[in-house]
């Protein structure tokens, strides 16, 4: 293992490693913890639970968000549920059956310690939110309701209707409101982390532009905590809200973090398939609907009947047909890759043939139609205003798309960076997934980190820095940082070239898509590595931005984002091109078995593959984690 990849993993039996931390770790007495200053970016999920956890425990916490109100963070986006190991079906969950199945999920590429810490603390974070006033659904007799999602053969999803993740980001919400409302956190909204700024080998703040005048500013801290988000937006079209940027994450990596596994990015295969060329966003269909809908495809690729003509004789339930224990609740990574291969055969839906039926009439047969509108109501409304159809009479037209990302910031035990003072919660570091996510684990980890990890592991860091004083933004490295960032912006304004940031976005996302999306081949990445340096070239030279930097400019935003979605891509193309295996959503088609399912080299690539800046987009140094398995025995994953 590289020196600076020490994963800080505590001594013990695994489901002990969590409670030996906690013993052992040095605390802040509450009457000294008001002495530190902590920053948090984000305020989704992870970032509104961190900053209002932190500020409940004592610390001065300064939290940033980009939006107008941190309820506007994309975690709202979380529709279908989030995993609990609460055991109430009774059918044989536990907190070591859900360790194993995000281990096996994420097809043994996830660090076996931070895995089962995110089991273990699942089942307090239900009891958390249900205290905030969560309206989780409820049985007749009145306890919580179950439901499962793909890659799990027991009922471990807690829901709210379709509207989990919002209803789950208002209960954070209201807390780091009731901190505000008493002094503990000062909200920063309309502002965008532009740097990182480290002094002395530490991470002392960062510097921030004000989306309303353009104005750069310095804060500083003892500590900063990265919660932004992913980074699916760098394939253009995907099913993450527009703004959802790599940004914050990129320039803490140009700093000194390093970046890890950022070929892993989550293809979800139950979205609402593209209509024409001119759409900038794809739109997420929950896979909780995947519990009582059924997927299919005519057997007959030039059956051009509408489906409800189709005989079921004459109908291929392919995950049905090839995944029996599974079913229809098959992994994402699989199940996006089971609909590919058919639409590419020619048995795809629709007016373009780009989808797959989800069709609900045996559940509405079974259950009859107030039941699954109680379950779905409001998703089916969603997609009735976006698609034209009625679900209820017609099945839903589904196919993958670009949706979550499990690489990023790489993390130790601690979500520490390789930047000492630097911490990344939720989706912005890599630690808990894997090649693959499995669904409804995205919104456990993000409040995992942020109400029961991190406030325990950053006071390991801060106790030893009690009575040394932040740097002041009057240091001359907050200074040079500013005026980096200034003349950055201030490049993009003087191009004056002819093509907008969105025109580079489009070009650079269907290049990733192409040849570094669901599937992926050795000739294809050498091809992306060969366009990715020439279209950026193409947009240091003829990008056009107008308006000033003096005021909103969601186009100079853009400008700044793009830009590093450029270097990341480069990235995400070499070290896909390095992994030379087939692991979860990591599909390399010269790495097959017979069947088509993904073909593992643990002996090569049982690894995290952490990457260092060195100033060049093509060229980081590349650093291994070996992963080890004390618990979760390497095997062949198989759903059938």
């Amino acid at each position: 293992m590289s020196a600076t990849l020490i994963s800080k993993v505590p001594a013990g039996a695994l489901p002990d490693k969590w409670d030996n931390y906690k013993a052992d770790a040095r605390l802040v007495n509450p009457n000294n913890k008001r002495k530190f200053k902590i920053i948090v970016v984000g305020t989704g999920l992870a970032g509104a639970s961190a900053a209002a956890t932190l500020a409940e425990l004592g610390y001065q916490v300064d939290a940033f968000t980009f939006h107008d109100s941190p309820r506007r963070a994309h975690s709202i986006a979380a529709q279908g549920g989030i995993n609990a190991a609460k055991n109430y079906r009774g059918d044989g969950d536990s907190i070591n059956r859900l360790f194993i199945d995000t281990i096996k999920g994420g097809d043994f590429r996830s660090r076996e310690s931070n895995v089962h810490r995110l089991a273990q603390v699942s089942v307090d974070i239900i009891d958390q939110m249900v205290a905030q006033g969560v309206p989780f659904a409820r049985e007749y007799g009145g306890m919580l309701e179950n439901r499962s999602f793909g890659g799990a053969q027991v009922s471990r999803t807690f829901y709210a209707r379709g509207q989990t993740g919002q209803q789950l980001l208002l209960g954070a919400y209201q807390q780091l409101s009731r901190q505000i409302g008493l002094g503990g956190v000062r909200l920063f909204n309309r502002t965008e982390l532009v740097d990182v700024v480290v002094i002395d080998g530490r991470c002392s703040g960062i510097v921030v532009r004000d989306l309303l005048t353009g104005e750069i500013t310095s804060h500083a801290a003892h500590a900063v905590v990265i919660a932004t988000g992913g980074y699916g937006n760098v394939y253009f079209l995907s099913t993450n809200a527009m703004n959802c940027n790599v940004t914050a994450a990129w320039r803490a990596h140009r700093r000194g973090a390093m970046f890890a596994n950022p070929c892993f990015t989550q293809i979800h295969p139950t979205c609402i398939p593209q209509s024409d060329e001119s759409q900038s966003k794809l739109t997420l269909m929950s896979e909780s609907l995947r519990n009582d809908g059924r997927i299919w495809v005519p057997k007959n690729p030039d059956d051009s009947r509408p489906a409800e003509q189709i005989p079921e004789n004459e109908r291929d339930y392919y995950l049905e047909r090839l995944y029996p224990s599974y079913g229809n609740l098959a992994p994402r990574d699989i199940s996006s890759r089971a609909a590919k291969r058919l639409v590419d055969k020619g048995h795809g839906v629709g007016p373009l043939k780009n989808g797959v039926n989800l069709d609900f009439s045996a559940a509405i047969a079974r259950l009859g139609r107030r039941t699954v509108e109680e379950r779905y109501g409001n998703l089916f409304q969603m997609y009735e205003r976006i698609a034209g159809e009625d679900p209820y009479s017609t099945p839903m037209r589904i196919y993958p798309a670009t949706h979550y990302t499990m690489g990023g910031l790489w993390v130790d035990y601690e979500l520490g960076t390789t930047v000492p003072g630097l911490y990344a919660a939720g989706e912005a570091n890599f630690s808990d997934h894997g090649a693959n996510r499995l669904g409804a684990s995205a919104l456990m980890q993000g409040l995992a980190d942020g109400y029961f990890v991190l406030p325990y592991t950053i006071s390991n860091y801060l106790a030893p820095l009690l009575n040394k004083p932040v740097p002041s933004t009057d240091h001359p490295a907050f200074a040079q940082v500013e005026t980096e960032a200034r003349q950055r912006f201030k490049s993009y304004l003087g191009v004056q070239g002819t093509r907008s940031p969105d025109w580079f976005h489009r070009q650079l996302g269907k290049i990733i898509w192409d040849y570094c999306g669901m599937e992926r081949t050795q000739q294809g990445l050498e091809k992306a590595l060969a366009e990715l340096p020439a279209l950026y070239g193409e947009f240091k030279k003829d990008l056009r931005v107008t308006g000033t930097g003096e005021s909103v400019n969601q186009t100079l935003e853009k400008a700044g984002r793009v830009d590093d979605f450029f270097q990341l891509g480069m990235l995400m193309c070499r070290d896909a091109l390095d992994r030379q295996e087939s692991c979860g959503a990591h599909f390399r088609s010269e790495y097959q078995t017979e069947d088509g399912e993904a073909m593992r080299d643990d002996q090569n690539f049982c690894h995290v593959s952490a990457y260092n800046w060195t100033g060049d987009p093509m060229a980081a140094e590349l650093n291994k984690e070996p992963l080890v398995y004390e618990t979760a025995h390497l095997a062949s994953r198989s759903y059938k």
